[in-house]
């Protein structure tokens, strides 16, 4: 079963997920975001993905804390472009005693998610605050604008915003784009919206480009992904 809940450090979301007997295989939808995970008493981190990442639903139970897109470069000190579609021992990406130590924090709480969020807030404390002009390429590309105008309207050259948006998101911003639209999609539509609609409020040209996108990113149907096939 999986439960998130926000975070205390500013958009991230801590969840755990323990799997059911009948679960099954599962899939990790691209969101543009990077997690800091628990696992069978190791750290490991989930770079940011361009397709689903396939679960197997039968290894064990997990705990995260998701960062917002953009901000997990600074906490965790690597940029994003080493760890994407990549879960990565922590271990491999940091000296052995700055794991231990860490791993020590999450074991010492009440439950891993707790120790998790804990360790989160250090190493943000400990960290130069994310570029807010980078958080800005979320909220400008999420609200549908075209990555060009985006550039613009943010003062960068469109090459010098891919190179940013490289480390930062660890893609493109075309590709961020369109994850974001991904997910703008999903809430309009698991919120009961019928799809030619959705696809138009999201900023898809119509419903078919809406389930080619789906079907690319996801590996799955827009009716698959509602449960509905």
């Amino acid at each position: 079963m999986y439960v998130e809940r926000v975070s205390r450090l500013g958009g991230a979301v801590v969840w755990t997920n323990t799997p059911c007997p009948a679960s099954g295989a599962g899939r990790v939808l691209p969101d543009g975001c990077m997690d800091l995970l628990w696992h069978d008493g190791r750290l490991l981190v989930a770079g940011p993905d361009t397709r689903a990442h396939r679960t197997d639903g039968d290894d064990g139970a997990w705990a995260g804390v998701r960062f917002f897109p953009g901000t997990a470069p600074t906490f965790l000190g690597l940029p994003a472009y080493e760890v994407r579609d990549r879960r990565v021992e922590l271990a491999d990406l940091w000296p052995d005693a700055r794991v231990r130590r860490l791993t020590a924090r999450v074991e010492a709480a009440a439950d891993p998610a707790r120790g998790l969020e804990e360790a989160a807030l250090a190493l943000a404390a400990d960290a130069d605050p994310p570029d807010p002009l980078l958080l800005r390429v979320v909220t400008t590309l999420d609200a549908g604008r075209p990555v060009a105008a985006t550039a613009d309207e943010l003062g960068l050259g469109v090459r010098q915003l891919h190179r940013r948006a490289l480390t930062a998101f660890g893609y493109g911003p075309k590709t961020l784009a369109r994850v974001l639209r991904l997910q703008r999609a999903l809430t309009l539509a698991r919120g009961g919206l019928p799809l030619a609609e959705t696809a138009v409020q999201a900023g898809y040209a119509d419903q078919p480009h809406l389930a080619r996108d789906v079907r690319d990113l996801t590996g799955a149907t827009p009716g698959e992904l509602l449960g509905g096939g």
